[in-house]
């Protein structure tokens, strides 16, 4: 048979060439692990070995994390409930700005922390950080694990609240930061998928008066559920993931 170019081929023929290499294009995995050096491992192991330990009141374990957030407005409004038909929403849209929504989760004890801010800047971070600090007045230190962005850092607290102030909410916490292309690691990705999966769902969210109003709900809801993370990837199951000694 001459292999080609055809102009059309059915459903059936390109079902049997898939089968037939074990070929599944509709499936996807989203996985991006760099080569290993000895820095990432190193980053690796120690929240590794920070989520083995048992969660406890003098040093809680919180993950952090943040989200860009489109704001949508129908452009049309969308029709009214009827008996046996579904709400129809026009699929235009219009856009009404971006905002963000930082999130803490203390993953052993399922509770969630979340603000809405209009923007991601080092204020911003700096003013959710002495919340933290705040939500555990009694804490020697708070172990807190979150990427390493620019704004993650010290300078924001006391570039905003000054060197003594600052500095002083900064020591509050023991930071663990992850290594690069190593987001997967911190448990607050997986509250911000439950938030976005349960809070922000498919509808469209025009402004940030009523996205603070359904965050606010959303975080007593869940804390009421007490929502624990169950992370079962260890320092063993990685060396045998990664094959490394």
């Amino acid at each position: 048979m001459q292999r080609g170019v055809v102009e059309n081929v059915s459903h059936e023929s390109i079902r049997m060439v898939l089968k037939e290499h074990d070929l599944k294009p509709w499936q996807q995995q989203s996985w991006c692990v760099p080569n290993l050096d000895e820095k990432y491992i190193e980053r690796m192991e120690s929240i590794l070995e920070l989520y083995a330990r048992t969660d406890n009141e003098r040093y809680p374990l919180l993950c952090l994390d943040e989200k860009p957030i489109q704001l949508l407005d129908h452009a049309r409004p969308p029709s009214g409930l009827a008996p046996s038909k579904p709400k129809r929403v026009d699929y235009e849209y219009k856009r009404k700005g971006t905002c963000n929504v930082f999130c803490a989760v203390r993953p052993q004890q399922g509770y969630y922390i979340a603000k809405v801010t209009e923007r991601r800047t080092a204020k911003d971070f700096a003013q959710f950080m002495e919340e933290l600090a705040d939500e555990y007045p009694d804490a020697q230190r708070i172990q807190l694990v979150m990427d390493n962005l620019n704004t993650h850092k010290e300078k924001s607290l006391t570039d905003y609240f000054g060197q003594d102030k600052g500095a002083k909410i900064w020591k509050r916490f023991e930071v663990h930061y992850t290594p690069p292309h190593g987001s997967w690691l911190n448990q607050a990705e997986i509250a911000i998928n439950i938030y976005a999966r349960q809070c922000l769902g498919k509808s469209r969210i025009p402004n940030i008066d009523l996205l603070k109003k359904k965050t606010k709900a959303w975080v007593r809801a869940v804390n009421r559920k007490i929502v624990k993370i169950k992370w079962t990837f260890t320092k063993e199951r990685a060396k045998e993931k990664f094959n490394y000694p």
